[in-house]
C-alpha cells in the first residue's frame, strides 16, 4: 500500500506529464485535523489569544519589554511610530496590529483601569464607536510609573527568557508582575474552540484581596472585593448569589447600567457614564430606532455632547415627562443597560484553565513565589560569589609585601594568576580578583576597608538562605509589596454597587396608557385601532377599493395581539404599537410594519389574552390541530415565531377557543362534518400535524370551516359525527344558507 502511494505521487509530481486527470487521494478526517488544523489551533491558543497568568497575551508582553528596552520607563516620551518598528524585532504581525496593542494599554483610549501606556495626542476612546486614534506618527508614549511594578527585578533571573522567532534576541516568557494583573487588567481574547473574557478588578482591592487571602485562604473574597470595577464607570446591578458563582466557577454574567443626572434647569437627562461593553453611537443609534418606531414618545431629541472633560449624552424631553420612568425605560430597552459575560479562562503552565477567582489567586501566588524565590537565589549566588573574592583579598592581608614581591618576581603575566595561587593557596577566581587590584590601592586601609564588609556580607547571605527556607517569608515578601503597590497606585473604584432588590424594573405597562380601541383587520392586511371617542364620531369603515373587512375587536391599548400568516409564522404586537385611527383612514399595511416576507399573507388576528386559551387549526388536507396557545407566550420581546404551525398542508380556518365549540367542515365535493372542539386532545407542540377529522376521497380539499351557529345548517344531526375521522354527508339545499367565510370567530 505505501509502495503504490509512493508511485502515484510521482506519477502526478513528474512535470512531463501531461493531461492527467486530476484526482482526489484519500486521507482520514483526523489525519488531516492532526497534521494541519491542530497545530494552528494550538498556536492560536497558547501564542495569541489566551492570557497567561501574569495577565498579559503575548503581543501585550512585547510590546511592554520592547519599550523597557528603548528606556521608555524612566526617559522622555519618543513617536508611537519608533515603538512599533522597534517592537517588530519580537512581533512580525505586522504594525497596524502592534499599534492596536499599544492604543489598548494605553492611558487615552481609557480601556484599562490601570494603563502601562503613558500616551500624548488622540489615542480615540473605548466608549466611542466613531473617535478613532491617530496615526503612529502623531502620537507619542513612553511606560507608565506602574510599569515598574510590572519588570521588577526582571534582570535578576525571576523569569525565563527565549528566543525571538529570528533568533536575534531574548524575550521574557512572563512579566513578573508583582500584583496579580491577570484580575486588574480585563482582557478578551477569541481562540480556537474555546474564548477568554476576564473583566477587570480594582488595583487596591485586588492587592488588599490578595494579601488577605494569602494570610487566610478561607477569605471571604466578595467583602474585599465586592465587584468587578472598569474604566467607564457606570453601576453594576448587584446580586451576591450571581457574584459568588462568578468568584467561584470563573463563569456567569452580570448587568452594569450607565450613570445620569437630571438637569431640571435644562429639562434633560444628562449621561456621563456608560456600560464598558457598548459606545454612545450605539446608544443614540437605539434611542433613535425606538423614537421612530414609537415605542418612545417622550423625547425630542438625542445628541452627543462629549468634549475633553469627558462623556456626555444629553437627552432633551418632552415637558411633563418624568425622568426616572423613562430612564427605567431606557434600561430596559437601549444597552444604557447591558450585559457582561465572564469567562475566566487563563493559560498555565500551557494548558488553558478555566478558574474562579480563588484559584486564580492561588495559581498567581504559587507563581509569584517562585519569582522571589528566583531573586532572592540570585541575589544569593551574587553576594556569595562577592564574599568568595574577599575571602582571598583578606587572605593576602597578612603579607600584602609577599604578594607583591611574587607578583614582581614573576617574569610572564600568565604566570602571575597560578603563583599567587600557590603562595597564598586561594583559587583562580580570588587570584584573578588580587591580580587585577591598582596599584594605588595595595594599602592597608582600602583592604581593611574591604575586608570589613565580610562580616555584613556573611549576615545577608544567611538572612538569604533563610528566606528560601521558608514559605512564609517568602509569601511576607509578596505581602510587603502588594501593601507598597496599593499604597502608591491605588484608587477609588469608578464603578458604583446598587442592588438588584432596590431597583424597580421596568414593564412597559408603566408608561403605556390604557384605553378602550377597537382594532380593524381588513382581507388585504390592512389594520386600523381606533378609540372608542372616535368610532362614535365617525362615519362609514373606508377601505381600498375590492377590500373589505374580515375582523374586528374591542380590546385595550395595553392588549397583546398575534398574527398568524401562510408561512406558519407568528407574528407578535401590541396594540400600543398602532398610532391611533380614523375609520376614514385606509389603515397600516401590516406585512410592511410587521417585516414580513415577500408574499407572506395574514390569516388570522388573534388575541391570546393570558394565553390560556387553546388555537384549533383546521387543514385542507381534512386534519385539525388543538394547540395549547401558552406555546406561544415567550418571556423575552421577540416579535416573530418561527414554525407556528404544521406545513404538511395549508391552513383552512383558525379560531381561538375560549371554551367548546361545534365546528362545520366544508370539502370540495360538497359534503360537510360537524365536530365538536372537545373531541380533540390539546397539543403542546406548536408543530403538531394534527388527527384526522374529514375523511376526503383523492384529489378533495377541505376548502372551509365555520362555527356551527353562523353556518346556517338546519339539518345538524345528519351532518354530525361521534367519532372522528367521519366522511361526513352531502350538503343538502335546505342547509346552504348564507355563508360567510371567517378564519376566525371571537
Amino acid at each position: 500500500m505505501a509502495r503504490k502511494k509512493q508511485e502515484e505521487k510521482k506519477k502526478y509530481d513528474n512535470p512531463n506529464v501531461v493531461g492527467l486527470r486530476a484526482e482526489i487521494l484519500e486521507q482520514p478526517i483526523t489525519e488531516t485535523l492532526e497534521t494541519n488544523y491542530m497545530p494552528y489551533a494550538m498556536s492560536v491558543i497558547v501564542s495569541r489569544a489566551i492570557p497567561e497568568i501574569d495577565g498579559f497575551k503575548p503581543s501585550h508582553r512585547k510590546l511592554l519589554y520592547t519599550m523597557l528596552k528603548m528606556g521608555l520607563l524612566t526617559g522622555a516620551r519618543t513617536k508611537s511610530a519608533n515603538i512599533v518598528g522597534q517592537t517588530m524585532k519580537l512581533n512580525p504581525h505586522g504594525d497596524a496590529a502592534i499599534y492596536e496593542t499599544m492604543v489598548r494599554l494605553s492611558a487615552g483610549y481609557q480601556a484599562l483601569l490601570t494603563p502601562f501606556v503613558d500616551s500624548k495626542g488622540n489615542f480615540g476612546k473605548v466608549f466611542s464607536r466613531d473617535m478613532s486614534y491617530a496615526a503612529p506618527r502623531y502620537t507619542e508614549a513612553k511606560l507608565s510609573a506602574i510599569c515598574a511594578e510590572l519588570f521588577r527585578d526582571i534582570d535578576k533571573d525571576t523569569v525565563d527568557f527565549t528566543d525571538n522567532y529570528d533568533g536575534s534576541m531574548k524575550e521574557p516568557t512572563l512579566l513578573p508582575t508583582a500584583f496579580p494583573n491577570v484580575l486588574v487588567s480585563s482582557n478578551l481574547g477569541i481562540a480556537v474552540g474555546m474564548a477568554s473574557q476576564i473583566c477587570g478588578f480594582n488595583l487596591a482591592e485586588v492587592c488588599e484581596t490578595t494579601v488577605a487571602w494569602i494570610r487566610d485562604p478561607e477569605h471571604d473574597l466578595l467583602s474585599t472585593m465586592p465587584a468587578p470595577d472598569f474604566p467607564t464607570g457606570g453601576e453594576i446591578i448587584y446580586d451576591r448569589a450571581q457574584m459568588e458563582s462568578i468568584y467561584r466557577t470563573g463563569r456567569g454574567s452580570f448587568k452594569l447600567r450607565a450613570r445620569w443626572r437630571f438637569v431640571e434647569k435644562e429639562n434633560i437627562i444628562e449621561i456621563y457614564e456608560i456600560p464598558y461593553t457598548t459606545t454612545s453611537e450605539a446608544i443614540i443609534d437605539k434611542v433613535r430606532e425606538l423614537i421612530t418606531s414609537g415605542r418612545i414618545r417622550e423625547i425630542n431629541d438625542m445628541r452627543d455632547e462629549t468634549d475633553l472633560s469627558g462623556l456626555r449624552l444629553a437627552i432633551d424631553l418632552k415637558r411633563g415627562v418624568d425622568p426616572e420612568k423613562l430612564m427605567q425605560k431606557l434600561f430596559k430597552l437601549t444597552p444604557l443597560m447591558d450585559s457582561f459575560p465572564c469567562n475566566f479562562n487563563i493559560l498555565v503552565a500551557g494548558n488553558p484553565r478555566v478558574m474562579g477567582v480563588g484559584e486564580i489567586l492561588e495559581e498567581w501566588t504559587a507563581w509569584r513565589m517562585d519569582c522571589v524565590r528566583r531573586r532572592v537565589y540570585f541575589d544569593l549566588n551574587r553576594k556569595k560569589e562577592k564574599l568568595h573574592l574577599l575571602k582571598g583579598l583578606e587572605s593576602i592581608l597578612l603579607d600584602i609585601d609577599r604578594a607583591i614581591e611574587i607578583i614582581r618576581g614573576t617574569e610572564l603575566e600568565a604566570d602571575v594568576v597560578p603563583n599567587l595561587m600557590l603562595g597564598f593557596g586561594i583559587d583562580q577566581v580570588q587570584a584573578e580578583y588580587v591580580a587585577e587590584i591598582k596599584l594605588r590601592n595595595i594599602n592597608r586601609e582600602y583592604i581593611l576597608k574591604r575586608t570589613a564588609e565580610t562580616e555584613e556580607l556573611e549576615r545577608e547571605i544567611e538572612e538569604l538562605e533563610s528566606i528560601l527556607n521558608n514559605r512564609r517569608r517568602i509569601k511576607g515578601i509578596i505581602v510587603d509589596e502588594l501593601r507598597q503597590i496599593s499604597k502608591k497606585y491605588g484608587e477609588p473604584r469608578r464603578t458604583g454597587i446598587v442592588y438588584a432588590n432596590e431597583i424597580e424594573e421596568y414593564t412597559e405597562e408603566q408608561t403605556v396608557e390604557d384605553y378602550p380601541v377597537t382594532l380593524f383587520l381588513s382581507n388585504e392586511g390592512y389594520f386600523k385601532k381606533i378609540t372608542a371617542q372616535s368610532l362614535r364620531m365617525s362615519g362609514e369603515q373606508k377601505y381600498k377599493e375590492g377590500d373589505s373587512l374580515r375582523v374586528s375587536f374591542e380590546t385595550t391599548n395595553r392588549a397583546e395581539i398575534l398574527f398568524l400568516t401562510d408561512r406558519q409564522q407568528m407574528y407578535k404586537a401590541k396594540a400600543s404599537d398602532f398610532e391611533d385611527g380614523k375609520a376614514s383612514q385606509l389603515g397600516l399595511y401590516l406585512p410592511t410594519k410587521l417585516q414580513m416576507d415577500e408574499g407572506e399573507s395574514i390569516l388570522a388576528m388573534l388575541l391570546p389574552g393570558d394565553y390560556t386559551k387553546h388555537l384549533l387549526l383546521i387543514f385542507e388536507n381534512g386534519k385539525a390541530a388543538r394547540i395549547e396557545l401558552s406555546a406561544y407566550e415567550t418571556k423575552t420581546n421577540r416579535r416573530k415565531l418561527v414554525g407556528a404551525c404544521s406545513d404538511k398542508s395549508p391552513v383552512a380556518a383558525v379560531f381561538l377557543l375560549d371554551e367548546e365549540k361545534e365546528i362545520a367542515c366544508f370539502s370540495s365535493d360538497g359534503r360537510v362534518l360537524i365536530f365538536s372542539s372537545a373531541q380533540l386532545q390539546p397539543k403542546s407542540s406548536r408543530t403538531t400535524q394534527g388527527v384526522n377529522v374529514m375523511s376526503l376521497k383523492a384529489k378533495r380539499t377541505l376548502i372551509r370551516a365555520q362555527e356551527l351557529r353562523e353556518a346556517g345548517i338546519v339539518n345538524t344531526a345528519r351532518y354530525r359525527v361521534r367519532s372522528l375521522p367521519g366522511a361526513g354527508a352531502v350538503l343538502r339545499p335546505e342547509d346552504t344558507g348564507e355563508q360567510q367565510m371567517s378564519l376566525l370567530e371571537e
